[in-house]
């Protein structure tokens, strides 16, 4: 496709080659699976899954605290993955949460995992509408507890758009690496390229094999995400536009997050750089500002899963037993001229207003 646009373009001219273009740009569209109609009351089955409205069974894993046994919990939290990974993501996380008081409730969204429509994008406010039902389900079962969503990179673009919608169960949100990398920091060729393959062709699988990337250094992990058969080794263009659509949505709603929000972030990631992840700080709203910022100087992005995730997950654990009580890390960030905006200074995105 490629080799006949250009020869197009030297036989018919490029404003000619540039008509068909946009043509075949109008004619083909990126596969996202439609939403189903509602045609069931969501609920937690017995047979290890959660039921949505429209029918969905999604693969649903539960960490209760060990002395749980019918008395209080400190908290829920419903966990989101990332994109390629499943609901594995938190088995090393969520027991520790569980010693803390706090039930643990992860998913395969959908597209991931063992969910239905494997590889396949089925829509970001589909998956937020499945976030926000799980949410609601957790609880129905734990009446008077105060419930969070805990969303890695993807994840924690769906749990933006989850817990910005009107009427929301859920009360706030960690959002670890959050994918906010948005079109408007991406080189013009890398956005020009998706769009072409996402509309010419969707169906292409994009493999990220050679990209110097380092997502952890917890090297073991990766080698054992590598050889799961549930992890998504490719992807195809669509359901990459897809999650370029969704990280656009999770920066669009940042300034009107309300709820108490953590933010953890890593100085060493190299998945969602620095510039994008300060914009979104900078335009969280201060009136009031009940967010929090994190920044390990020595995290990656798969943050909880590094070397030092156990860091991490203290953080995770204190805020969620208490979102105003302080941060075994030390790591917090205050903005207003504090390390935050010296942090975010070099990409102009600061929160002078503190």
């Amino acid at each position: 496709m490629r080799h006949s646009l250009r020869l197009l373009g030297r036989r018919l001219g490029l404003p000619i080659a540039g008509v068909l273009m946009v043509g075949l740009l109008a004619a083909c569209a990126p596969r996202v699976v439609p939403p189903g109609e509602a045609v069931a009351i969501p609920r937690i089955a017995m047979d290890g899954t959660v039921v949505m409205d429209d029918g969905a069974r999604l693969p649903l894993k539960i960490w209760q605290p060990k002395d749980h046994d019918g008395g209080p919990v400190a908290a829920g939290v419903v966990a989101l993955h990332g994109f390629s990974d499943y609901g594995n993501a938190f088995r090393d996380l969520a027991p520790r949460l569980a010693a803390a008081g706090i039930a643990v409730y992860a998913i395969d969204q959908r597209g991931f995992g063992e969910a239905p429509g494997r590889g396949l994008w089925h829509g970001a406010e589909r998956m937020a509408a499945d976030a926000e039902n799980l949410v609601r389900l957790v609880k129905r079962t734990l009446p008077a507890t105060p419930v969070y969503l805990l969303g890695e990179s993807m994840g924690g673009a769906v749990a933006m758009l989850t817990v910005s919608l009107p009427g929301t169960a859920a009360d706030g949100a960690v959002l670890s690496a959050p994918a906010v990398w948005g079109r408007e920091w991406m080189p013009v060729l890398q956005v020009w390229g998706l769009e072409l393959l996402a509309h010419i062709m969707p169906w292409l699988p994009l493999e990220p094999r050679g990209l110097k990337i380092r997502p952890s250094d917890n090297i073991a992990m990766l080698r054992a995400l590598g050889r799961d058969p549930l992890f998504l080794r490719t992807s195809r263009a669509d359901a990459v536009y897809g999650l370029v659509n969704l990280m656009d949505a999770a920066q669009a709603v940042a300034p009107t997050l309300t709820k108490p929000i953590l933010v953890l972030y890593g100085s060493k990631d190299e998945l969602v750089p620095k510039p994008p992840t300060c914009a979104m700080l900078a335009s969280l709203p201060d009136a009031p500002r009940r967010w929090r910022v994190v920044v390990y100087s020595n995290g990656y992005h798969m943050l909880f899963r590094d070397l030092d995730g156990a860091r991490v997950i203290a953080d995770i654990a204190a805020w969620v037993r208490d979102p105003a009580g302080a941060l075994p890390s030390g790591d917090e960030q205050t903005p207003g001229g504090g390390g935050l905006d010296r942090y975010c200074a070099e990409t102009g995105y600061t929160k002078v207003h503190g």
